[in-house]
């Protein structure tokens, strides 16, 4: 088995989980795992484990946490991840047109969400919590604001081209890896 957290990483996990009160350490769940998915670019069976063995709880107990929340990729992930929402206030400003047109121009077969090169996965979201911007796109967990079929052509275009578009507010991560190292707490985004 590939360790997934090496001990410079053990070291940072075990400061993260620090962060919180004693008897409280397993509030440090979705740091620790962000932390994990900054490394992978998706958690795995062992990246569970390995949380597991830092807060002292069961792998199970981890892998339902990460189960639950649609920003933790179990799966298969690209460099990016384009998530669209498709709840009803995206949907009826034209969302699902949104969502066919990214996967379109990410090139994803009917029934996956990950691109063939590997650089992109296109995600369908059940509600990004910006519904005055419908409709939504996240990239990398940074939103795009009333995004129309074309718009999110050129992202997934600028995306494949290695550029990574600005957002309606605040910096762009680098990719998904940075993303998550970010909402581990070990990066601010600035400078980005």
């Amino acid at each position: 088995m590939t360790e997934v957290l090496t001990p410079e990483l053990r070291a940072v996990a075990e400061e993260i989980t620090s962060r919180y009160p004693p008897g409280r350490e397993r509030s440090a769940i979705l740091p620790l795992l962000y932390l994990v998915q900054s490394v992978q670019g998706r958690v795995t069976r062992e990246g569970l484990r390995e949380v597991g063995e830092v807060l002292g709880i069961r792998t199970a107990e981890v892998e339902a946490v990460a189960s639950f929340y649609t920003m933790l990729r179990l799966g298969p992930t690209g460099a990016h991840v384009v998530s669209v929402c498709t709840n009803l206030s995206c949907a009826l400003r034209g969302a699902n047109g949104v969502l066919e047109a990214a996967l379109d121009a990410a090139e994803i077969a009917d029934g996956e969400e990950v691109s063939a090169d590997e650089r992109i996965t296109v995600h369908e979201e059940e509600c990004l919590g910006a519904c005055d911007a419908a409709p939504v796109v996240q990239v990398d967990f940074a939103n795009h604001d009333r995004v129309t079929p074309e718009r999110v052509r050129e992202i997934v275009t600028s995306l494949r081209t290695g550029e990574v578009p600005e957002p309606s507010r605040g910096e762009a991560p680098q990719d998904f890896r940075h993303a998550s190292r970010i909402l581990a707490g070990l990066d601010s985004g600035e400078g980005a």
